[in-house]
């Protein structure tokens, strides 16, 4: 088999729902991360062989396959084929792991795996004109469908977590990810984008907007619950909603090294998992166990893990049951405090693992998301 490894890994900055991006439509926006990911690795822009992207709410200016329309906005020439997917949450991390099959099959050579999201122009549901109860009736009759909110709930009274212990961790996330950019952490890793003010004022937007440096404990506990009336789940220790894209070149090894190019990372696994689609959440344990056994790992051997704040809940139940070195865990922050752009996030995890493995000198890193319906994609990567 051909060995698919990464070349390069680009995303634009997370925007708030509303925010700086709030002009910028979902094609343009992945076509922007397309272009700069060729042009960053130097590779010839025909030589891209396809491009498979993540995108959950797949209606209005999200339809139509807007991997494809994307290229076509693009520096890509309208050689290159495209298609998109939804595996909900982790679409994205999806698209990279079937970028990485198809190299790995021999069927092509450079592909990029992709992702957006923009939650601001095309809300939540759209694409099926309403909530859970548009979902077919037999559905409802054999399983008992909730918002993940309300499986969030569930799995803070399972793991006996207080609202105390999601706040103080939502609030380590905002202080992490201050921290990082403080440093320039996400600096090679960003995109710089043009964004409007709120008086609509243009301004290059090179951060994630949605990490708070001023919040505190305090304003997290005024804040109410949104699930429950006498709940745990806030705004506040919860992903918020984003806008933002993400694109990562993948090349079959070999072929990287004739033409020149550097291969960054490779993959030591890549898996899906299902199971109970009402609590639906916590398939991130199952399939990092998984992840780490084809890898021939243990979680002591991982450098860093991003694992996907969908909710603060799901990030500490699963270390409930997997008992990490949570300094490993999210070091940079993550989605509680930079956003979750549904299909773009599977993409812009994988673009900060890689990065930190490079600034940390760390060799593995895992990745891995909760999905609603009972899933979870996780990856295993290996720095080169």
């Amino acid at each position: 088999m051909k060995e698919a490894v990464i070349i390069g890994a680009l995303r634009a900055p997370i925007g708030k729902r509303g925010g700086a991006l709030r002009e910028v439509r979902a094609d343009s926006l992945l076509a922007q991360a397309l272009g700069a990911v060729v042009e960053r690795v130097g590779l010839a822009p025909e030589k891209v062989e396809d491009v498979v992207t993540g995108c959950v709410t797949q209606a209005g200016e999200q339809g139509a396959n807007i991997g494809r329309l994307a290229v076509m906005l693009s520096s890509l020439p309208e050689t290159v084929p495209a298609l998109s997917l939804d595996r909900m949450c982790g679409s994205s991390q999806q698209a990279i792991h079937f970028a990485a099959q198809a190299i790995a099959a021999g069927d092509q050579r450079y592909v990029i795996g992709a992702g957006v999201e923009s939650m601001t122009r095309v809300p939540m549901f759209s694409d099926i004109g309403g909530g859970f109860e548009k979902l077919n009736p037999a559905l409802h009759r054999k399983y008992e469908l909730i918002h993940q909110g309300e499986s969030a709930e569930r799995i803070a009274a399972r793991y006996h977590l207080s609202r105390h212990n999601l706040d103080e961790y939502s609030l380590e996330s905002h202080r992490r990810a201050t921290r990082a950019r403080g440093e320039g952490l996400f600096r090679r890793e960003i995109l710089p984008l043009e964004g409007l003010t709120r008086e609509g004022e243009t301004f290059t937007l090179d951060y994630d907007e949605g990490v708070r440096a001023d919040t505190n404990l305090e304003r997290m506990a005024a804040l109410p619950t949104v699930f429950r009336s006498d709940g745990v789940v806030s705004p506040g220790n919860a992903s918020q909603i984003s806008d933002g894209a993400a694109a990562v070149l993948l090349a079959d090894r070999e072929t990287a090294v004739v033409d020149g190019f550097r291969p960054r990372a490779r993959f030591r696994s890549r898996v899906v998992v299902a199971g109970d689609p009402t609590i639906q959440l916590m398939e991130v344990v199952p399939a990092t166990r998984q992840a780490l056994k084809r890898a021939r790992l243990v979680l002591a051997d991982i450098d860093a893990v991003e694992i996907n704040e969908a909710f603060a809940c799901v990030v500490l139940a699963w270390a409930r049951e997997l008992e990490p070195d949570m300094d490993k865990v999210n070091p940079n922050g993550g989605a509680i405090a930079h956003g979750h752009p549904l299909g773009a996030t599977g993409a812009i995890l994988m673009t900060k693992l890689l990065h930190h493995l490079e600034a940390t000198d760390g060799q593995f890193g895992l990745q891995v998301m909760c999905i609603g319906h009972g899933m979870a994609t996780a990856s295993v990567i290996e720095r080169l």
